[in-house]
This record gives C-alpha cells, structure tokens and sequence, in this order.
C-alpha cells in the first residue's frame, strides 16, 4: 500500500494527514504481527521521533476509525495490528497469542461470526483469540 492510499484512508475519514497518522498506519499495515505501543515507538524511532503522548493518540484514533484492532494481551499489553479491508462488521477479528513469547498475530483467513445478543443489547466489537505456540517457539517443529 502507497504513501497516497494511506492517505486516502485518513482523509476518508474526514482527518488530517499528518506525518504521525501516516507513518504509524504504515507500521502498522507492514508489520507481520500486532505490535505493543512500546514496539511500535522503537521502531519509529529512527529519523523523526513520535512523542509518546502523540503515538498514544494516533493508536486509539485509527482503532476508533476502525483502520487498527487492539488487543490486551494476558500481561495487559494493548497490540496493534493493522485492520484489513476484508474485516467483518462490528470489529470482528481474529488473532493468535503465543504463551511462550506473547507475541499476537492477526489470523486474516479466520472471520469469527459475532454472536446473537438478547433483544436490546448491540454489538461493537468481537475479540476471537486462539493460544499456543507460535512457529519461532513451537518445540515440535524445528526453529528456522
């Protein structure tokens, strides 16, 4: 995904573009698992530092805009992970955790059907994980 259809998202929404929404969506979108807040502020550590304070804001704004999931892991971490176009309404997604290394990835091809709820009740969003071992930590499969 461009740098153009990134911005396309954000401006679809009626926001700004601006350099912290666009490099965080672009994160986001590359990275091959969910990432902690802390992880993905490493990883923009490079040229131009995002502040904390900022980076916190433009994570809870894309998940509200429903560009991002987030997810607390078992030590109460939030992960975020990228929200792809093919997610279900409602935020319907489905993640894996490993309990060896904690890391959540997104199951792209698992579309959790949300649950019928009692008259009156409405639905916002539905968290489906799946727990074991990751490939890196499984100990029946050889590490690569």
């Amino acid at each position: 995904m461009t740098a153009n259809d990134l911005a396309r998202q954000l401006r679809e929404r009626g926001a700004r573009v601006t350099p912290a929404r666009l490099r965080v969506l672009a994160l986001l979108r590359g990275a091959s698992r969910a990432l902690s807040h802390r992880e993905v502020e490493e990883a923009l550590a490079g040229e131009v530092p995002v502040d904390r304070v900022t980076l916190y804001r433009v994570l809870d704004w894309l998940v509200e805009q429903g560009l991002a999931h987030k997810l607390a892991d078992e030590m109460r971490v939030f992960r975020f992970s990228a929200a792809s176009s093919a997610d279900r309404p409602h935020g319907t997604h489905a993640h894996f955790v490993c309990d060896d290394c904690g890391k959540v990835f997104c199951l792209d091809d698992v579309q959790p059907e949300a649950p019928r709820l009692p008259e009156g009740f409405a639905t916002t969003q539905v968290e489906y994980s799946v727990h074991g071992h990751c490939a890196a930590c499984n100990p029946s499969e050889p590490h690569k």
